[in-house]
């Protein structure tokens, strides 16, 4: 995948525009690797990189978040809330 980090006018896709942050290219367009190659160099119009190559990352299976679950009570701990409660109820 990659992205604009430069504002461009795409000549080869009827002056369309890529701003800053944006994906290229757009959804339905296809490339070629000596375009890609033109827009991250400097054999451009512009005489700058405009597009960066930015590796995918990949979302854990099921997209669920990581939840912390707390931290589980002890034995020793349960009895004595238990025994607490018991004499503070007395």
């Amino acid at each position: 995948m990659y992205r604009v980090i430069q504002f461009f006018t795409d000549l080869q896709d009827n002056d369309y525009p890529y701003h800053v942050g944006d994906t290229f290219p757009r959804g339905g367009i296809g490339t070629t690797d000596g375009r890609l190659a033109e827009l991250s160099g400097h054999e451009n119009k512009q005489r700058t990189p405009l597009i960066e190559f930015v590796k995918e990352d990949k979302e854990p299976e099921g997209g669920e978040e990581n939840i912390e679950s707390p931290v589980p009570e002890t034995l020793q701990d349960s009895i004595t809330k238990k025994a607490e409660a018991k004499t503070s109820k007395k």
